[in-house]
């Protein structure tokens, strides 16, 4: 017999199945030699008052053992001499299109500019050591994309448009721990995500697709009707070592929201496409210790069954958004720019949340009207970059900050950083407090050269905070700028029911860096509705 309990009992007993089992016992009033098994089904934590709970729906089996696997297997046929289909990008978008096509019986090509997920991390590791980006491979290029390396938070609303549950599950096929399937705010972890990445590209393989690293898209590959292009049909590439290689067949287009490169190149062939409203800001960056007395409203934080404390702030100044954003308890703060004459700010944490710090973006919202705003007109444009505007507007306004943050920070990875308090209420930072940014922070009046627009909007978002979560408005607190690649600055326009590009049949704009996504689920979730797409599109070509 399965029977289901919901139960609310102290962390120290929810920390071990063996505890959940004895309260079982005492509380159900199940014998014990009966209970074969437990299965935690959901779990979330109750912090509101001083007592701590933590909310479990179990599913408990009474003198049977269960008989399936705590997930659900997806089957991937192998696909070898089926039709064929591109697939640009090895992030999440891409990689969950390529693995659908595989269900559906087409057969995936997927080309990355970057390295693969193992090889990235030598690229990653000298950007602390010598200030060096390599433009191909970095925290946003290479394959699992920018997520790979920003804590593999699973966390999304995005279940109006697709199976969340199914893109969770893929991962526990390929790795992950099934406690992705129970937890309200799941993540995978920096240092467990890679492995998982690479058994999907496994996958990929052994059915018979190919994944080409180092491969870079400089070009889609168009037929013309009447003179004039309409369908796409390829791609062209170009590999490290310079070699061109063409791929055929439709394509998904999952570059990611830092593929500034593939914007341009797509604006200049008269690709549809349009500005879209971001936000941006700073990395914030507390002692995880005084998050967690914060969260947990004890002296002693967390304790020895309490994970690293998670916040989630939002307040509007003024008109616009101030809220924070992708939080990593027990985390980094990491260098993410992808090319020269950038600094950027990202965070990432390990499974264990272990960090001495936790951090999140904060940032306020940008709509593209605001663009005409006289302090955002006033930052400087990069040197060697062409500002042609329209469509590309919120890009460039991306890079101008960028730059902004680079000379602040002497021209390096170094970041400009300054004391929280100090910023709120004008001050300088004579000193700035340890911080996990390993290439090191520069202590500069981030209020002066951070459009007032920005920066007086975070100010008054920061006091706003402080009011509603008293310790957590502190110079203890140290901002790290700049945060700008919070969503892709561009929308490449697809049609809403075909999910092809509005012009141009046989391209399918995918996740994160088309406008379609918010996140490694919900890309994910993109790249399967795409692939979907893509096999009935290939049914209407043979069909015809």
């Amino acid at each position: 017999m399965i029977q289901e309990f919901q139960i609310r009992v102290l962390p120290e007993v929810a920390a071990s199945e063996k505890a959940i089992k004895h309260f079982l016992l005492e509380e159900k009033g199940l014998a014990a030699g009966a209970v074969k098994a437990v299965r935690v089904l959901k779990r979330s934590i109750d912090a509101r008052q001083r007592t701590i709970y933590v909310n479990l729906k179990v599913r408990v089996y009474v003198n049977e053992l269960p008989d399936d696997d705590e997930f659900a297997r997806t089957d991937y046929p192998n696909v070898e001499g089926k039709s064929q289909a591109v697939v640009v990008g090895a992030g999440p978008g891409g990689l969950f299109a390529a693995l659908r096509l595989i269900e559906l019986g087409v057969r995936p090509v997927v080309v990355e500019r970057g390295k693969s997920v193992h090889e990235r991390r030598k690229d990653i590791a000298q950007i602390s050591r010598t200030q060096t980006v390599d433009p191909e491979s970095n925290y946003s290029f290479g394959e699992g994309g920018a997520g790979a390396f920003s804590d593999g938070k699973l966390y999304t609303r995005s279940k109006k448009r697709g199976n969340v549950e199914k893109i969770l599950n893929v991962f526990c096929q390929h790795g992950a721990s099934t406690s992705i399937l129970a937890d309200a705010h799941p993540h995978l972890g920096t240092d467990r995500l890679p492995n998982i990445i690479e058994q999907m590209r496994e996958t990929i393989i052994r059915c018979g697709g190919e994944v080409h690293f180092e491969t870079k898209m400089v070009g889609l590959m168009m037929s013309k009707a009447e003179g004039v292009a309409s369908k796409v049909v390829g791609v062209k590439c170009v590999q490290a070592n310079g070699d061109e290689q063409a791929f055929m067949g439709p394509v998904i287009l999952a570059t990611g929201h830092s593929a500034r490169d593939v914007y341009r190149y797509l604006h200049a062939e008269g690709v549809e496409i349009e500005a879209k409203d971001i936000a941006v800001g700073v990395r914030l960056e507390h002692p995880s210790q005084l998050i967690d007395q914060i969260q947990y409203h004890r002296r002693e934080g967390r304790g020895d069954y309490l994970p690293a404390a998670e916040y989630s702030f939002v307040t509007q100044v003024e008109g616009r958004g101030v809220y924070s954003f992708c939080m990593c308890p027990g985390g980094t703060v990491v260098p993410a720019a992808s090319g020269p004459q950038q600094l950027v700010v990202n965070g990432m944490s390990n499974s264990q949340r272990n960090s001495p710090w936790s951090n999140s973006g904060m940032v306020v919202e940008l709509h593209v009207d605001d663009l005409k705003d006289r302090s955002l007109m006033e930052l400087p444009p990069v040197p060697g970059i062409d500002v042609r505007g329209g469509a590309l507007a919120m890009m460039e306004l991306q890079e101008r900050l960028e730059y902004t943050a680079w000379m602040q920070g002497n021209r390096q990875q170094t970041a400009p950083a300054q004391r929280m308090a100090h910023f709120v209420n004008g001050k300088g930072s004579y000193d700035l407090p340890k911080s996990s940014y390993t290439p090191g922070l520069i202590s500069t009046p981030m209020h002066f050269w951070i459009p007032d627009f920005v920066s007086k909007r975070l100010q008054q978002g920061f006091r706003n905070f402080g009011k509603a979560c008293h310790g957590f408005l502190t110079n203890e607190a140290v901002m790290i700028g700049v945060e700008t690649r919070t969503s892709a600055p561009v929308r490449i326009l697809r049609d809403r029911e075909t999910l092809q590009h509005v012009r141009l049949q046989g391209l399918f704009p995918c996740g994160e860096g088309a406008g379609y996504a918010g996140g490694i689920v919900s890309a994910g979730v993109d790249g399967e509705r795409c692939a979907e797409m893509l096999a009935e599109y290939l049914n209407h070509e043979h069909q015809g």
